[in-house]
């Protein structure tokens, strides 16, 4: 091997011993410099009862708030270019809710970024594949490459959110039968829903924070929206998700006809277990098949260069090369 192949050789393995440093180190680092993710969602959730409050009083006093509450540069640009009507997106606040964005400012932000980038990646599609062209592209190939790339950026918004729920959905479903039987615990033993709740959002603050979340915002909304049944359809319409609103349409069913919460939180939570059961064996039945291309590209050339390669010397040797 030449000395001009050995250097290069040596400056890739530094690279990759470099990058590998560097990935070690923010792995390490990066939990540190988050910060307490558990005291901000409580803080949060803290913000959310006291406004559910508010909201609840001034509605019982009949009056109108005329306050001001002045959102950045989001709300003036949403304002300003009417892009709650222009940019329309069906059910907005329960999917932002549903990623575990509340209020006002995620849906200024989110009409914000529906309108930017768009723009941002049109503009760039345009220099990419029209102004460079660096794959030499007839006209109608620019220009379909630009129009896609803005279709990319109107999409991109609802995208993230549509992932960042799936998300958060993931990390609430593994715990919540195990919440149905704390639940189940603590009314048998005499508390009022609300105190279940909140009792239940206290002891998950550890195993699932997403969970904690939602149950602390039930509490509040069981304690001061004027009907229990409005609270468990906000719970469902929070968590798009089979097990959750059945338990929703149960609770509002043992609150309409008086039908023992035991009973109904105890069949809950057995059909939720069920639940996680099938889905892990959903994985486990699919596992198989999400193997095949990565033994395909990783297992089988190595097997292959293990078996023929002391044929392959054998060979070279018998014939002399």
């Amino acid at each position: 091997m030449d000395p001009q192949s050995v250097a290069l050789f040596q400056n890739a393995a530094y690279l990759i011993v470099t990058l590998l440093v560097v990935a070690t180190i923010y792995t390490i680092v990066a939990p540190i410099l988050e910060g307490d993710k558990l005291k901000k969602r409580m803080d949060s959730v803290a913000n959310a009862r006291e406004g559910m409050r508010k909201e609840r009083m001034a509605n019982l006093n009949a009056q109108t708030s005329l306050r001001k509450n002045d959102q950045g540069l989001a709300k003036n640009l949403v304002n300003r270019f009417s892009l709650e009507k222009l940019l329309e997106a069906s059910d907005l606040k329960d999917k932002l809710a549903q990623a575990g964005l509340r209020g006002q400012k995620p849906i200024y932000t989110f009409y914000a970024f529906r309108l930017a980038l768009p723009l941002i990646m049109g503009f760039i599609g345009l220099v990419l594949f029209v102004g460079i062209n660096p794959w030499d592209w007839r006209m109608m190939q620019r220009i379909t490459g630009a129009i896609f790339m803005l279709a990319i950026g109107y999409y991109l918004p609802g995208m993230y959110v549509k992932n960042l729920a799936s998300k958060r959905m993931a990390s609430i479903m593994p715990v919540f039968p195990d919440a149905l039987d704390l639940l189940l615990i603590c009314v048998e033993s005499g508390m009022s829903a609300e105190a279940a709740f909140a009792r239940v959002a206290k002891e998950l603050e550890e195993s699932s924070v997403e969970l904690a979340e939602e149950f602390s915002l039930t509490t509040a909304e069981l304690s001061y929206l004027s009907s229990r049944r409005l609270a468990y359809e906000n719970l469902a319409r929070r968590n798009n998700h089979v097990g959750i609103r059945a338990v929703s349409t149960a609770l509002i069913q043992a609150e309409r006809y008086g039908t023992p919460l035991g009973d109904t939180l105890r069949t809950m939570a057995n059909e939720n277990r069920q639940m996680r059961v099938m889905a892990a064996e959903k994985k486990a039945a699919a596992l198989p098949a999400k193997l095949t291309v990565p033994m395909i590209l990783f297992f089988l050339p190595v097997l292959f260069i293990i078996i023929l390669t002391p044929a392959g010397m054998r060979m070279s040797s018998a014939l002399g090369l």
